[in-house]
């Protein structure tokens, strides 16, 4: 995976986190609403924007409240770029979330520092994969990969970006050379790469 393109990729494990439950798909955000990343190295907070990416909002909003990303790790932090981060329960993505994509948007704010953004692989293929810019990436509001251009923010860290910036990024790129043959054991995975941070729990705050 070369660095300037954030490939949207998923992890494979034999367990199930949390009953789904299409109705979730209809659930709609706030206009604004801001949540608690509580991880390893400490808690950070993102408010998300509705009028950046609506559908993309909704799904993390979606996702957020029904506890997706609890217990996710932060499986590609490369210095001066971004900390990314996605599911790993086979179950929770590929059978059930993973049906349903985020719709392409057009790309109204700018990936600048401390913004977030869904990692994709080409067109409509938005679905749980998310990265936190670590500078200013403004060349991914225009890159065009896979018949789909740009990447969406879709809010921004307005607490902890110390945090975001202490987390683990020695293994930079390194962990994307084995991620296809090691995603099917997250264990594996884990035990080449342990010092990789995690996130404990999201809430989203009243």
């Amino acid at each position: 995976m070369k660095k300037s393109i954030i490939i949207a990729s998923v992890f494979l494990i034999g367990c199930s986190k949390t009953t789904f439950n299409p109705k979730w798909m209809e659930e709609k955000s706030p206009a604004t609403f801001q949540a608690r990343f509580e991880t390893s190295q400490g808690d950070f907070e993102i408010e998300f924007s509705r009028d950046l990416s609506p559908k993309a909002v909704d799904r993390v909003y979606q996702q957020i409240k029904h506890r997706f990303y609890d217990n996710v790790v932060f499986y590609r932090v490369v210095p001066n770029f971004v900390a990314q981060f996605g599911h790993m329960d086979s179950t929770a993505t590929a059978n059930n979330w993973d049906r349903y994509k985020v719709e392409d948007e057009p790309v109204k704010g700018s990936n600048t520092k401390g913004t977030i953004s869904y990692a994709r692989a080409g067109l409509n293929s938005r679905k749980n994969h998310l990265f936190i810019n670590l500078k200013d990436n403004k060349r991914l509001d225009t890159v065009f990969y896979n018949k789909v251009k740009g990447f969406p923010p879709l809010g921004k860290v307005t607490k902890g970006m110390d945090v975001v910036e202490k987390l683990y990024s020695g293994y930079s790129n390194e962990t994307m050379k084995v991620y296809d043959s090691l995603a099917v054991n997250r264990r594996a995975f884990l035990k080449k790469f342990p010092k990789l941070d995690s996130i404990k729990k999201v809430i989203i705050l009243k």
